[in-house]
């Protein structure tokens, strides 16, 4: 009997699994406790997360780092790439470019996928990827600023020698437990846009990227205790319109763009902040949908836009999903979802390895968009969070989120995932426990 069913199970595996997956989804919904003050604030409250995600990241963040990591695809040399990031480069030369790339960058653990994904389709080594990957969204230097005024200069150092350690030490491990897959992905890697690449010099390409990146940067720049930061947040609008005309330009100059279809853009896009100038969300993203749409039009950059549609496609509904889920369990900050805060305060309440696992497990777990972590952990120290568990959860939770943990696995697959997101927990877990007992 036995045999039968294994062998029914061979011939018809596709169908199992969606027999065994449409009962688990039945069985979810048949036990849900709908009804319930809990369960209820806690749907909620993933409505609610998902919603503040697609307002405050989603236009500005997401949907500029889809363009350049399309661009990138493109017009980057795979020359350069291989040369600096390659798996057959030295390794401390491409640990270090990756780890300055990602700090220059500051994002968050999800606006950094699409850049991360652009340069690993492009041939850069793993090791050197996940440096950049990590780098991103955990070194950010006026997040390591803030958290050393709010929560005291040795956190602040603490966090800001870990993350660049962390950046090196987990790309080197990763680069070497893969290092004979790895070398065989890079002598597979097609060469690709070879035209494009020899049309443009380098210096016209490093301007193109360093003024998409600039408007990145800016368009997203948020408010902060600071003089200096402030005069540039009130200017961050004029900022990025001067970043944006100069782009044009470079489009014009060397991509040999039309100049009727660009005024016609900058036009439209300028309509759209004199009828909308409290929501410049709405210029922004008629400005990137008319560069794309451009873009497609022409038979020389058609693979640009194809590119962002692919990124686009692949990574948008990962992230929308996992942000839902993550305002499921874990609620938006000041807010409860399935589960507890008081439970996450008992249960990090000391200096212990267990409590300092579970600041590191919680951390990856939970989303936190820039600068968000400090007031986080500023609350939870407030209500008796040990320092060590404290460091573990700025260690790991600005660089892993669940949405970020579903999107990393669709690049490079569950395996190198999981040791990936294991590796940060791990060393986030060991240096808050030596930091929580000795320092």
């Amino acid at each position: 009997m036995i045999k039968n069913l294994m062998d029914l199970y061979r011939d018809n595996r596709q169908q199992v699994h969606l027999l065994f997956l449409t009962l688990v989804v039945f069985l979810a919904i048949y036990f849900m406790p709908a009804g319930t003050a809990r369960f209820d604030n806690a749907v909620l409250e993933a409505f609610r997360l998902t919603h503040w995600y697609a307002q405050e990241h989603v236009i500005l963040c997401l949907l500029p780092a889809f363009v350049i990591a399309g661009a990138m695809a493109v017009y980057i040399s795979q020359g350069a790439v291989m040369r600096y990031l390659g798996p057959a480069a030295s390794k401390p030369l491409a640990l270090g470019v990756a780890s300055v790339s990602g700090t220059l960058l500051a994002v968050c653990s999800c606006t950094v996928l699409p850049l991360f994904g652009g340069i690993y389709r492009r041939g850069a080594g793993l090791g050197a990827a996940i440096a950049f990957l990590y780098s991103g969204p955990a070194i950010n230097v006026m997040a390591v600023v803030v958290t050393a005024k709010i929560l005291g200069i040795e956190l602040g150092v603490a966090r800001a020698v870990g993350a660049i350690v962390f950046a090196v030490v987990i790309g080197g491990i990763m680069h070497f437990i893969y290092r004979k897959e790895e070398s065989a992905r890079s002598s597979g890697v097609a060469t690709g846009f070879e035209a494009g690449d020899q049309e443009r010099s380098t210096g016209v390409v490093a301007v193109f990227f360093a003024l998409m990146v600039g408007i990145l940067v800016f368009a997203n720049w948020a408010a902060a205790d600071s003089p200096a930061w402030m005069v540039v947040f009130a200017w961050k609008w004029h900022i990025t319109s001067i970043l944006a005309a100069l782009m044009a330009l470079v489009l014009v100059l060397r991509w040999n763009w039309s100049v009727p279809h660009m005024l016609i853009l900058a036009a439209i896009v300028a309509a759209c902040a004199l009828v909308a100038p409290q929501t410049p969300e709405i210029p922004f993203t008629v400005a990137m949908l008319g560069l794309m749409l451009l873009a497609a039009s022409r038979d020389s950059d058609r693979e640009w836009a194809e590119q962002t549609w692919g990124f686009t496609r692949q990574i948008a509904p990962l992230l929308l999903a996992g942000v839902f889920v993550a305002g499921l369990l874990l609620g938006r900050p000041g807010h409860e979802g399935l589960i507890p805060s008081e439970w996450v305060s008992a249960a990090v309440g000391d200096n212990s390895l267990v409590s300092t696992v579970l600041a590191s497990v919680l951390g990856a777990l939970m989303y936190f968009s820039t600068l968000t972590e400090v007031p986080i952990v500023q609350g939870l120290i407030g209500a008796g969070m040990g320092k060590g568990p404290a460091l573990a959860l700025l260690l790991a939770g600005p660089a892993l989120s669940l949405p970020n943990m579903l999107v990393i696995r669709s690049i490079l697959g569950g395996g190198k995932t999981a040791v990936y997101c294991s590796l940060v927990v791990v060393m986030a877990t060991i240096t808050g426990f030596i930091y929580g007992n000795f320092f």
